[in-house]
């Protein structure tokens, strides 16, 4: 169902692909948007229980897509250095194909809100006081992962 990647041996190990997804902060998801043309936007995220969780408005271009066509991409670049005496990058990335769906309870919507939050704020105190004043106001979106793969550079691959 899903390509083999072409330079095998620039693709990472599962271990590796999921670090990326950690560590990274930003991602961009890639929807099918208005008229079929694609829409990709940068988001925050976090990888957690072999899903990626977003928070977004409730209305807007974003939801609209996936609540027309829950298929979308998702990216992250870990590292992206342009090597100029060599006319190359030196590059990490992944790519995950997935199935999203805008989350509904509010038990699961604060828990992609806070598993969220706390990627980027330690204070858990803090979070669940924010996520509870802004519940009603909250969109999760949760991302199942069909496919996902990472690759690097040829040269790093090398190393």
């Amino acid at each position: 169902m899903f390509r083999k990647m072409r330079r095998f041996k620039q693709e990472l190990t599962q271990e590796q692909t999921i670090e990326i997804l950690k560590v990274c902060k930003t991602g961009i998801l890639g929807v099918i948007g208005d008229n079929g043309y694609p829409y990709t936007v940068p988001i925050n995220y976090v990888y957690q229980d072999n899903k990626i969780y977003i928070h977004c408005a409730k209305t807007g271009h974003k939801i609209d897509a996936i609540k027309n066509n829950n298929k979308v991409s998702f990216c992250v670049i870990e590292r992206d250095d342009v090597v100029k005496e060599k006319l190359t990058t030196y590059y990490r990335s992944v790519i995950v194909f997935g199935t999203a769906r805008v989350l509904e309870t509010d038990e699961e919507i604060f828990y992609a809100a806070e598993s969220l939050g706390l990627k980027y704020n330690d204070d858990k105190e803090f979070i669940q006081k924010e996520i509870k004043q802004w519940l009603n106001a909250l969109c999760c979106v949760e991302i199942s992962i069909d496919n996902m793969t990472g690759k690097q550079s040829k040269d790093l691959a090398k190393l």
